[in-house]
């Protein structure tokens, strides 16, 4: 999934919600058809795949953290991993 779908995929929920203001829902039909007519390009789902590999990866450190079946050493490493990324 790129980023674009995603990014309509969040518009579509504002829309949808009946706690979001007409004005926002109006903003969320001009950005969703903006978005669908920009081709994706190589260099935007690039960006995207990295940044979900950061997110997943960290998501992972913050795990070891918590595992009693985890080393102190490994939850150290996990820990200094999370800390140089300001994932903390």
């Amino acid at each position: 999934m790129s980023l674009p779908t995603r990014q309509i995929g969040g518009h579509k929920a504002a829309i949808n919600n009946p706690r979001v203001s007409e004005e926002a829902k109006e903003h969320s039909r001009r950005a969703i058809d903006e978005l669908e007519s920009q081709p994706e390009t190589e260099e935007t789902r690039a960006g995207y795949d990295e940044d979900k590999d950061e997110v997943r990866q960290n998501a992972g450190y913050k795990a070891t953290l918590k595992n009693p079946n985890v080393s102190q050493e490994a939850k150290d490493r996990a820990q200094e991993i999370l800390e140089e990324r300001d994932a903390l």
